[in-house]
């Protein structure tokens, strides 16, 4: 099919290759983890609020990394900045989540967590830098698909799950990340090289300390405020991202403490999920990009996710019927996923000034995790109340995305997000 996903796979060429085809490295390491974060901080005694103090400090690590990640980007170049932000992002907190045995473990990997902010402003640059603008929400939708391949893997947690009890399966997982991540972390060095405009900002930031860069940004503010579409991105990426925590962070616990699914059950939800993301990534969305105007997908995604999250809420606790609710909320929230990170991922890289790509997409990040970082907490508050109470912020919060979409493009009319 002409613009397909499968097009773009195959025709992809450089730096874009090499992210894209070892990404599903990380899907198939890190992935298989995350699902059960929450679960496995509750199994290991930690309560309701504890867990969502742990994503508010992951978030809180990520600003003040997200602040730093332009200047380190441009002085270190693209490829050095991802290979060692992946090592102290991801490799040494799966230590700390093997081992950890209470609260000040996992609050110490979510500090370490959170540098992987430097990892995605680098990653996003070399993916894209060398690209042309068309290519772009193609790519983004590899990404999300390529995140999404766990669930070819996925059976052995069920596995693990049902032979082991909760924390010996989980532990295994975490071993299998810090393996494979490790494996990833170096292919993508070996095959990958700086992109054109990295190669320029090493140059220009040679002697140059990371303090003198960052003092620079105020210029780089007000080339974000003289773009409407920047700051749309910034917004609808903020949307998304907390309804994207909320999910990841108390989905598990919902469905485990208050809909009482069986552990060995779990791993089936992401499965689903996964499968329906991909789906919809190869078959619908370039479909639905093809115009060049964001406006329907974005609407399509905030109100997928609605549907989502009602009938999470109000999945009945017993009987047969609860698993019929939540498979058709898993699809719904698979297809709103899908959607809302492809299209947030892509609006701020559409939207950015080429040239000075990497500290925009800093101060952009920063602003973004700066404003996701309390409701971690918020959701544990919410969650001690009522394990309703998260997913009733999360509708608030995509019934506001429904409303700026509008408004953005009612007022921007005849404006494409890209040209075909």
């Amino acid at each position: 099919m002409e613009n397909s996903l499968i097009k773009t796979l195959v025709n992809l060429r450089g730096n874009a290759r090499a992210c894209v085809y070892t990404e599903p490295l990380w899907g198939l390491s890190l992935n298989l983890c995350i699902p059960y974060a929450s679960i496995y901080m509750l199994a290991l005694g930690l309560n309701d609020g504890q867990v969502g103090l742990v994503a508010t400090v992951y978030m809180l690590s990520q600003v003040v990394s997200a602040f730093f990640s332009g200047p380190i980007v441009d002085k270190m170049g693209r490829r050095k900045a991802i290979a060692l932000s992946d090592l102290i992002a991801w490799s040494l907190p799966c230590i700390f989540w093997l081992k950890a045995e209470g609260f000040w473990f996992f609050f110490v990997a979510a500090l370490l967590n959170g540098t992987m902010q430097i990892s995605l402003t680098a990653f996003d640059c070399l993916t894209i830098e060398d690209v042309e603008k068309k290519q772009v929400t193609g790519i983004q939708s590899l990404i999300v698909v390529s995140g999404q391949l766990s669930v070819l893997f996925a059976p052995i947690s069920a596995i693990l799950f049902s032979r082991l009890t909760l924390v010996p399966a989980i532990r295994i997982l975490y071993i299998n990340a810090f393996i494979v991540m490790n494996i990833k972390i170096v292919l993508l060095y070996i095959f990958s090289r700086e992109s054109k405009v990295g190669l320029v900002r090493i140059e220009e930031c040679r002697g140059k300390s990371i303090f003198s860069l960052a003092a620079g940004y105020r210029g780089i503010i007000k080339i974000i405020g003289r773009s409407r579409g920047t700051i749309f991105a910034i917004i609808i990426s903020t949307l998304a991202g907390i309804v994207a925590m909320i999910n990841t962070t108390f989905w598990p616990v919902i469905v485990s403490k208050k809909l009482l699914v069986p552990d060995h059950l779990l791993p089936l939800a992401p499965i689903l999920k996964s499968v329906i993301a991909i789906i919809f990534l190869f078959l619908i969305a370039p479909h639905l990009t093809r115009k060049g105007v964001l406006k329907f997908p974005l609407l399509l995604g905030f109100g997928c996710y609605l549907v989502g999250q009602i009938l999470l809420i109000n999945a009945p606790p017993e009987g047969p019927e609860k698993y019929i609710v939540l498979c058709i909320s898993l699809i719904f929230d698979s297809f709103g996923f899908g959607n809302l990170m492809m299209l947030s991922r892509s609006l701020v890289a559409l939207h950015s000034n080429p040239i000075e790509r990497a500290r925009i997409m800093a101060i952009v990040n920063m602003i973004i995790m700066a404003i996701i970082a309390p409701f971690g907490w918020i959701g544990g508050l919410l969650s001690n109340i009522s394990r309703n109470l998260p997913f009733v912020l999360n509708l608030c919060i995509l019934f506001l995305g429904v409303c700026i979409t509008l408004i953005y493009y009612r007022k921007n009319t005849g404006t494409a997000d890209y040209t075909m």
